[in-house]
């Protein structure tokens, strides 16, 4: 019998073609999201040096609405007024082999709006 591939096994897949193609600068890092079933992260990396400057999930307290999309609008807010203070106003949206949809749209619309822009 052949083995199906699983979801997050094509997740994984399709998050490889993209970084193919996307990488973080110091200039224009870049803005990592992940998704889980129960919250949603989100990351401002510079791959040249391998290091995350700038973060956001909805494990921090201070969040309000947990990982559901205006959880997920909060998140992309608050790593927007992070970036910005540290400096960052331009980065690379990486979905990280997620749809363009949902909780992963509202973070990146949400960042755009708090001042980000890609």
């Amino acid at each position: 019998m052949i083995n199906p591939i699983t979801r997050a096994e094509n997740r994984t897949r399709l998050h490889t073609r993209i970084r193919k193609k996307i990488a973080g600068t110091p200039e224009r890092p870049r803005l990592a999201v992940f998704r889980s079933v129960k919250h949603i992260y989100a990351q401002v990396i510079d791959d040249r040096k391998g290091q995350t400057l700038v973060s956001a999930s909805s494990l921090e307290k201070s969040v309000p609405g947990g990982g559901n999309l205006s959880g997920a609008k909060s998140i992309g807010k608050l790593v927007a007024e992070r970036a910005i203070e540290k400096g960052i106003k331009r980065v690379v949206f990486d979905r990280g082999g997620f749809l363009y949809h949902g909780r992963v749209k509202a973070v990146a619309e949400a960042a755009r709006e708090a001042g980000l822009e890609f």
